[in-house]
């Protein structure tokens, strides 16, 4: 028991890490984290947005609900796309998920 306090005793008076030692594991962490989750989703909605403020009338799209049509009108907040002969639908730009290029099928996700 005489050894096991002094050795307590003793630890206690050794120097306590520094705060930047104990920070580096979390920061390594949170960069592991920006390269392989948050750099990628980022360079995917720029790439949405891209393809949002690209559209124009006549190009075929599929929306997030799986619905294909043609782009008849853009306007400022929402599309208006014909899904069959005198059937016209208003979805916002949003949901837009893909264009189909002409004479292709849809592309894979």
């Amino acid at each position: 028991m005489f050894l096991y306090g002094q050795a307590a005793a003793g630890g206690a008076a050794q120097q306590q890490p520094s705060m930047i030692s104990a920070l580096i594991p979390f920061i390594i962490i949170f960069v592991i984290f920006y390269f392989l989750i948050i750099m990628p989703s980022r360079k995917k909605q720029k790439q949405h947005q891209e393809l949002i403020g690209s559209l124009k009338g006549g190009e075929r799209v599929v929306t997030a609900g799986g619905i294909f049509g043609t782009v008849t009108r853009v306007l400022e907040d929402r599309i208006e796309i014909e899904i069959d002969k005198n059937t016209k639908i208003h979805i916002t730009k949003t949901s837009i998920s893909a264009v189909i290029p002409p004479g292709g099928e849809a592309p894979k996700s």
